[in-house]
């Protein structure tokens, strides 16, 4: 059958392999496949027709799969074993043996379906390269501009295609305008309506001050400091517990920088959010207290098997340990993953007067008491 306009669309196929990545076996294919449909549609064709293109040249080749038979019964869908070895002496009984049809005007349709399909699959095959481009860039961090933001949802341009940022995600004191231009953690990657990828990017998800960290701190970038874990009450406060196993590294101080420059660049990019970085340490009494920063501690009393620990802090101390809010208390559990019961040193010591009265009281009852038999 003659070529179908096909010496063009070869050159142009593997322009778009080279150009965008779209494999050119993979267009072929998938018009191949849409050709069987047009000539089944156009000509009532049975299920045994299959289109083969010459990869070289572009010629279409049009077959019908025949049985090899003793004695023809559907002409469509068998061939006589005597014309079956006019083609090749190998043939025998039950095989399949290919047979070329010309079929008239399949030059226009062929065409015709071959713009069809390759405009079709471009956009999917672009689709995809899309998706599996930003599908790896889960977990990183993005820069886009806004192109929406009416209070519920900010849509971000990320390039080659839109980025997607929820009420949930964002941070509840930053305000988003058209054009600002705004870094965002890719928290998912999903194939939306018609296969369009959609990117979930979030400001508010605690990794992404664990990948500001990374950005600015070469330490942690390097694996030299380890971010152990990190609270976030987006917008207000984060903290961040490090650790380092090399005892030349100071991990806070690498991690705050001379004069405070590092932590003041993520500060900048959080707008404001206040950054309490922790030492880590595997003495969960020593990592309570540091997580309670910025308040002093003068006692953890810690439970091993309840994973609850009793802090005693001065009287001056109670309300910056708790925060507004219980804030400050309730990130620092969630950081060391402790329960967390803050007294002041008044409140604990009247707590144990009340015990030692409790405990007097009782034994005297057992004193005054008689136990009989």
């Amino acid at each position: 059958m003659k070529a179908i306009d096909m010496k063009e669309l070869l050159v142009a196929m593997k322009e778009l392999e080279e150009e965008r990545g779209i494999k050119k076996e993979y267009l072929m294919e998938s018009l191949e496949m849409a050709l069987v449909t047009a000539y089944k549609r156009n000509f009532d064709s049975a299920d045994n027709v299959k289109v083969v293109i010459d990869r070289e040249t572009g010629e279409t080749h049009v077959y019908a799969s025949k049985t090899v038979v003793e004695a023809v019964k559907d002409g469509y869908l068998e061939i006589s074993l005597e014309d079956a070895q006019k083609k090749s002496k190998k043939y025998e009984i039950g095989d399949i043996v290919d047979v070329e049809i010309i079929p008239k005007n399949f030059g226009r349709i062929a065409a015709q379906t071959a713009k069809q399909v390759v405009v079709q699959k471009i956009r999917e095959a672009e689709r995809e390269i899309v998706y599996t481009e930003f599908n790896d860039k889960k977990g990183e961090i993005v820069t886009g501009l806004v192109q929406k933001a009416d209070g519920n949802i900010v849509v971000l341009d990320l390039g080659r295609l839109e980025g997607v940022m929820p009420l949930k995600e964002q941070i509840p004191t930053e305000n988003y305008k058209v054009n600002d231009k705004i870094k965002g953690y890719v928290l998912e990657v999903e194939k939306g309506i018609k296969g369009n990828p959609q990117v979930i990017v979030s400001r508010s998800h605690p990794d992404f001050v664990r990948r500001l960290f990374e950005f600015e701190i070469p330490e942690i970038y390097e694996g030299l400091i380890e971010i152990k874990n990190i609270s976030r009450d987006a917008g207000s406060r984060s903290k961040v517990a490090v650790y380092s196993t090399n005892e030349n590294i100071d991990p806070v101080g690498s991690c705050v920088g001379q004069k405070g420059v590092r932590i003041q660049n993520i500060i900048n990019e959080l707008n404001g959010e206040k950054i309490d970085v922790i030492e880590w340490d595997e003495d969960p009494a020593v990592f309570i207290a540091a997580a309670l920063l910025p308040a002093q501690v003068l006692a953890v009393d810690v439970k091993e098997e309840e994973k609850f620990a009793q802090v005693i802090v001065p009287d001056d101390q109670l309300s910056l340990a708790i925060g507004k809010s219980g804030q400050n208390a309730r990130l620092a559990a969630k950081l060391t993953n402790w329960k967390i019961d803050i007294k002041s040193e008044s409140q604990f010591r009247k707590m144990l007067e009340e015990s030692q009265e409790i405990s007097e009281q009782e034994d005297n009852e057992t004193e005054d008491g008689t136990v009989e038999e």
